[in-house]
């Protein structure tokens, strides 16, 4: 039986200057808790980036992050992070990445959201969480959380049931997605693998092709 999926908190955060651990960031990592989350196909109100290059856009509108990694990372660093450690939007349970397929569609309240990418951390995480070594770690274990479109706008409340309503296929997870691109898992199969993937963000795309055609040249 498949894990129960569900809401454990939401949050947004504008972007901002900060100090974390000295070094001075423009950054949206520091959301606060939320009970609702307005959705848009082109943003979250109220949320924000700190730098459009790299975040935000329509395949990149909501940030999800497993809470079940929680543990792996408290036991890690002997200390408990505070939700969202990661600058997750919604923090879930019961939606792994190697349990969470790209194309994916799921209802949350009103909205209906796509899972199209994994995440490419960078090193505002080991800045937030002030430890050197999280940006290691969490690209090590693939551990990096996922974006989704949304294909349809609305609010999703705290209390929402999570509603997976078609699944388009089961052989490319979040978690395989994700290893491709961050470690050229399976070479050009694995990109070649991706990008036959309609549902795959653009980014996520480029960066296929771009592996494809690296290996011809």
């Amino acid at each position: 039986m498949e894990n129960e999926k569900k809401l454990v908190s939401l949050q947004v955060g504008k972007p901002k200057q900060e100090s974390f651990a000295n070094v001075n960031l423009f950054s949206a990592m520091d959301k606060r808790s939320v009970n609702a989350l307005s959705v848009t196909k082109s943003g979250i109100v109220g949320d924000g980036v700190g730098d459009e290059r790299f975040h935000g856009g329509p395949d990149r509108v909501i940030c999800f992050y497993p809470y079940e990694h929680y543990a792996l990372w408290n036991e890690k660093f002997s200390k408990k992070l505070d939700i969202p450690a990661f600058g997750e939007n919604v923090t879930v349970a019961g939606m792994i990445e190697d349990a969470t397929y790209i194309g994916d569609i799921y209802q949350i309240g009103e909205a209906i959201v796509q899972i199209n990418q994994g995440r490419i951390p960078c090193s505002t995480i080991s800045h937030f969480n002030r430890e050197p070594g999280f940006l290691k770690l969490v690209m090590k274990t693939g551990f990096t959380g996922y974006f989704a479109r949304v294909i349809k706008e609305g609010v999703m409340n705290k209390e929402d049931e999570i509603l997976l309503l078609e699944r388009q296929q089961e052989k490319i997870s979040v978690q395989y997605a994700t290893e491709v691109i961050l470690h050229g898992r399976d070479g050009v199969e694995g990109a070649r693998a991706l990008l036959a993937l309609d549902s795959l963000a653009e980014d996520w795309k480029k960066r296929a092709a771009k592996r494809i055609h690296a290996a011809k040249a």
